[in-house]
C-alpha cells in the first residue's frame, strides 16, 4: 500500500517534505507575483492550489535557464527534489531545488551562493520532451483497464502505464479510480 498521501503537509505551498518519495518532474500552469519573502509563485498541475516558492538561488537557475519573463515558463517543466543538506538559520532543514528543466539544449552549471563569500557550482541536466497528453478515448481505456484488474499486480502494471504518460486533465480522475480499485481488491483478499 503506498500511503504517499498520507504525509503531505497541509500548506498552501511545497515544502521539502513533499518530495521525500523521491524527485518529482512537474508542469508549470500559472506564475504570480508573491510576497516579499517569498516573492514567486509557481503553480504546478501536479500539485494542484500549492505554489512551488523557489528560492533565490533556485530564482536564479529558472532566470539563467529560461530568461527574467515568468510568462514564458507556462507548459514548461522541472524536476524538484529534496536536497536534505540546505540550511536555514543554520539548521539542516532541507529544500526543494531543480534538478531537471525542459527547454535547455545542454547541461546547465551555474556558480551559486551556498554562504556568505561561499559559492559552489550547481547542474541543471536537461529534461527531455514529454509525450503529449492522453486522449479523453485513452483515458477511458484506462479507466476500463483500472476497473477490470483482478489483481493488485494487474493493477500495478496499470500504474506503471499511467506513470509513462502525461495524464493531463485526466490525472485526478485516473489516480482516484485507481486508489478506490486497490483498496477494493485489498478489502478482498482479506
Amino acid at each position: 500500500m503506498n500511503i504517499d498521501d498520507t504525509i503531505i503537509p497541509d500548506s498552501t505551498q511545497l515544502n521539502a517534505e513533499d518530495m521525500l518519495g523521491g524527485p518529482v518532474t512537474v508542469t508549470i500552469t500559472s506564475v504570480d507575483r508573491g510576497t516579499a519573502e517569498q516573492p514567486v509563485n509557481i503553480y504546478l498541475d501536479q500539485f494542484s492550489g500549492r505554489a512551488y516558492r523557489p528560492c533565490k538561488s533556485m530564482r536564479r537557475v529558472l532566470v539563467a535557464a529560461w530568461g527574467s519573463d515568468a510568462a514564458k515558463y507556462i507548459g514548461r517543466r522541472m524536476t524538484l527534489f529534496n536536497d536534505p543538506s540546505v540550511k536555514w538559520a543554520g539548521i539542516q532543514t532541507g529544500g526543494i531545488r531543480i534538478s531537471h528543466m525542459s527547454h535547455i539544449d545542454h547541461k546547465l552549471t551555474l556558480a551559486l551562493t551556498l554562504t556568505r563569500g561561499k559559492r559552489a557550482p550547481f547542474v541543471v541536466e536537461p529534461l527531455p520532451d514529454a509525450p503529449p497528453p492522453i486522449s479523453d478515448e485513452d483515458a477511458a481505456d484506462f479507466a476500463r483497464c483500472i476497473a477490470e484488474s483482478s489483481t493488485v499486480a494487474e493493477l500495478d502494471s496499470v500504474a506503471t502505464a499511467l506513470k509513462s504518460c502525461d495524464l493531463g486533465s485526466h490525472r485526478k480522475r485516473l489516480q482516484t479510480a485507481w486508489a478506490e480499485r486497490k483498496a477494493a481488491l485489498e478489502t478482498e483478499a482479506q
